[in-house]
């Protein structure tokens, strides 16, 4: 296999990569608990974090329910996997669907993908593969770490404008932003030789007469500069943070909100449990089942808690589920029709640039430093970013371009009665006029120069799904379901389709804020 073949798969963080089949069933002695609860958060991503500690700080007792475990780091841990050395830690649970798996085996090396509750889920629906996250934290251990506020008419044009984005921008944008400790890579840091791919896709951007802007990120880059000073391993300055920053500095879920949350003594983030279904009881409180398991994926407990507010939190693709499953089934009677659909991909678009003439660098810092975007036209906005390529021992003379954009294509959710699952359809053609922008502007970019893959033509993916319990159709703007008392609904599900040319990080976090605020000031006391 080739070097530059090699570094395509592997840039594309996760072609390699697991679809979610359960835990393993639990033998007739795993023992059965009830237990009662104020409130239950499913998740402990953004939305989830955002939901637990918001509601601490109103007074109620919190139960975080996670079904990944902790990855606590620091300088030179070792607590993530690389992508030069694939193992267990990657997969949740550990197999891959058998459409991946010759993207798999291209790879060359041997792969380690026993059970385990490892860091992510892809979910293979048709036409797309959707990638998800597991662990404390959420989706946040392993993003890049983008934290982009979309422009005020691409936000009025494709999510509600009852939203007021003047207001969040003035409240719950900026709050996200101190949260998170957002920062702009330095200068002393991006002149540096580890950081050549960051400043030859900024001047071909500009060349092409493009803008270009450093991206605010979640990041002490102090950690970055004292690994460029020998005082760490390197995790940032050779772009080997794609599945998690082993040397620490990085302002995650689990280490801002979430831990916030646990400092009041309200919150219990109960980590190894995973939700397999939800139900409404004939007292109108909510029913959560789930399997509490050991790192292997075994089951060593059952349990039912029952709550009067439940937030599912559980990311687009597993919060979907839950819901679509249980309004199938009547586990929960008169969920709105609308439930399943307004999913999308957000435009994502992962593309491998392989240029010899344009010394990239065998070992790129990252995680990312500069975007180009495009916001000109509400209707066709699109950004484009440079990701490292994580270090695999030569010199590839490859680097990731990634673009997200806008587009009104929809999936949708079905139930299949015969298999008790729940499945994602997503038409063919369903981004085809935002790529169509996106690959215009990063051959632009490139200007001609080298050979550009697209690795969503090998297999067409998705880092952030958004969608399938959307606000409007079924839930109102603060993520209450339609006429379900004490139900919520606070992460990528809630968003229809699209975050407006942005990963979707900052908006996801900044809806639930404004929800929060709404559901602290008007539910806490009477509904919840």
């Amino acid at each position: 296999m080739t070097t530059t073949r090699r570094t395509v798969l592997a840039g594309a963080v996760g072609m390699a990569a697991a679809s979610f089949v359960g835990t393993r069933p639990a033998s007739a002695r795993v023992r059965f608990t009830r237990e009662e609860h104020r409130a239950v958060v499913i998740g402990s991503g953004f939305g989830g974090g955002v939901a637990a500690l918001r509601l601490a700080e109103a007074g109620v007792p919190v139960t975080v329910l996670e079904r990944g475990r902790r990855w606590p780091t620091g300088p030179d841990s070792d607590t993530f996997p690389t992508m030069s050395e694939l193992d267990k830690r990657t997969l949740w649970h550990g197999t891959f669907p058998e459409a991946v798996r010759p993207l798999v085996d291209l790879l060359g090396t041997p792969l380690d993908f026993s059970p385990y509750l490892g860091l992510l889920e892809p979910v293979l629906g048709r036409n797309v593969l959707s990638m998800c996250a597991a662990g404390v934290g959420g989706g946040s251990l392993m993003y890049q770490g983008m934290s982009l506020q979309p422009a005020e008419d691409v936000f009025n044009t494709w999510l509600p404008e009852q939203l007021d984005y003047r207001r969040m921008d003035a409240v719950h944008y900026p709050r996200v932003a101190r949260m998170l400790n957002l920062a702009t890579a330095p200068e002393t840091l991006v002149d540096s030789p580890s950081y050549s791919a960051a400043r030859t896709f900024r001047d071909g951007a500009r060349a092409a007469g493009f803008g270009v802007e450093k991206i605010p990120m979640p990041i002490d880059w102090d950690y970055a500069l004292a690994e460029l000073r020998g005082e760490m391993k390197p995790s940032y300055t050779n772009g080997d943070c794609a599945l998690g920053v082993n040397n620490g500095g990085k302002h995650s879920v689990d280490v801002t909100y979430i831990r916030q949350a646990e400092a009041t003594g309200r919150v219990t983030v109960a980590t190894r449990h995973d939700v397999t279904s939800i139900a409404r009881a004939a007292d109108g409180r909510w029913q959560v089942h789930v399997n509490r398991t050991d790192d292997t994926g075994e089951v060593i407990e059952q349990k039912v808690l029952t709550t009067g507010s439940l937030f599912l939190a559980a990311g687009s693709i597993n919060t979907s589920k839950l819901l679509v499953r249980a309004g199938a089934t009547g586990a929960i009677p008169d969920l709105p029709d609308q439930l399943g659909r307004d999913w999308g991909t957000n435009g994502d678009r992962i593309y491998a640039w392989s240029d010899a003439t344009q010394g990239f660098g065998a070992e790129q810092g990252g995680p990312v430093v500069y975007g180009s975007m495009d916001w000109s036209d509400p209707t066709g906005a699109n950004t484009i970013i440079q990701a490292s390529v994580p270090p695999l021992g030569v010199d590839a003379n490859t680097t990731m371009l990634v673009g997200f954009g806008v587009s009104d294509g929809r999936g949708e959710f079905s139930y299949d009665s015969r298999t008790d699952s729940v499945c994602l359809d997503w038409p063919r053609d369903g981004d085809d006029d935002c790529y169509r922008r996106i690959d215009e502007r990063v051959k632009a970019v490139t200007g001609g120069s080298g050979i550009l893959t697209d690795t969503n033509a090998l297999v067409n993916s998705t880092w952030h799904p958004l969608g399938g319990a959307a606000m409007g159709g079924v839930c109102d703007l603060q993520g209450r379901v339609h006429d379900q008392p004490g139900l919520y609904v606070l992460d990528g599900a809630l968003i229809p389709g699209t975050t407006g040319a942005c990963n979707p990080s900052m908006t996801i976090a900044a809806v639930a804020e404004r929800a929060m605020d709404a559901i602290t000031a008007r539910d806490v006391g009477r509904r919840i």
